[in-house]
């Protein structure tokens, strides 16, 4: 038997495989190949833009995908989402869909676009956005390119960001945020029913979840002298556990522990100054909580 997993094509891809290989699989993509090899017999792969994942998993092309949760919304795919996945095509956070206008334009909120027009890939969410706020607007189909799009060919446009870099870039402002999105493992409600594919997909999960909780930290081991040891813990960050465990030298003791990168740098030689020595960093793949 096999897991059918959609790998989002375009922006997500990069990202995604690089999370899948923090996560232990290995995926070797091609430009030529819609069916990209992973090192796990029990998984098939094929890739899926973001914007029709959830379609194809709904119907049961695929048995599971990741993809957008604006785009499960945008479709309103009946599926099972079996994790929130917090990265994006630039960096592990969430990403937002904003309602922007030119900056010199007079519109300050929703309600000033009534019988305007507004350019989005995500329409139908855009469409129910303004009901909720009363207003009627003309909202078009974007191809691309929907930055460009204000003044002359629309008032306004709906768009995804991550840092706002590229709205500013082209004189945009924000005037409201549509919907806060991130990455969804989603799987189709058959096969979520399924026991061996619901166990496979909830090993993923974990280990998906792992990769993403290791990102920005490191582990630290380090030796210290009982004498040392209160100087030494009182070195690392608040509410830090670290795992303390005795040396074949009754008198030493090691203490491993998982930290901020950002970090490690002004903390280890305030260490070395409180009485560490041996102070090994080193990467960490995986957290799994």
């Amino acid at each position: 038997m096999k897991l059918k997993l959609g790998i989002p094509k375009g922006s997500l891809e990069a990202a995604t495989i690089d999370l899948f290989r923090r996560a232990g699989f290995v995926i070797t993509a091609s430009t030529r190949s819609y069916f990209p090899a992973i090192d796990d017999p029990e998984i098939e792969c094929m890739m899926i833009r973001a914007q029709e994942m959830a379609r194809y998993v709904e119907d049961g092309v695929l048995d599971a995908g990741l993809t957008g949760r604006d785009w499960v919304m945008e479709v309103e795919a009946r599926v099972e989402v079996v994790a929130d996945l917090i990265y994006a095509k630039q960096s592990f956070g969430k990403v937002r869909w904003v309602l922007a206008v030119p900056e010199s334009s007079p519109f300050q909120s929703a309600k000033d676009l009534e019988g305007k027009i507004i350019a989005t890939e995500l329409v139908s969410t855009t469409r129910r956005y303004l009901a909720t706020h009363g207003v009627t607007a003309k909202v078009e189909f974007s191809w691309g390119a929907t930055e460009v799009k204000p003044p002359v060919l629309a008032d306004a446009i709906v768009e995804v960001t991550e840092t706002g870099s590229s709205l500013r870039a082209n004189n945009l402002r924000i005037i409201d945020t549509v919907l806060e999105s991130n990455t969804q493992l989603v799987a189709n409600v058959g096969s979520w029913k399924e026991p061996w594919k619901r166990r496979k997909l909830e090993d993923i999960r974990m280990l998906l979840e792992g990769a993403i909780n290791a990102l920005g930290k490191v582990g630290l081991m380090l030796n210290v002298h009982k004498k040392d040891l209160a100087a030494v813990l009182g070195e690392l960050p608040a509410l830090k556990r670290p795992t303390i465990s005795h040396l074949s030298d009754e008198d030493w003791l090691a203490v491993n522990t998982i930290l901020d990168e950002s970090t490690v740098r002004s903390i280890i030689p305030r260490l070395k100054m409180a009485g560490a020595q041996g102070i090994v960093e080193y990467p960490l793949n995986k957290i799994v909580m």
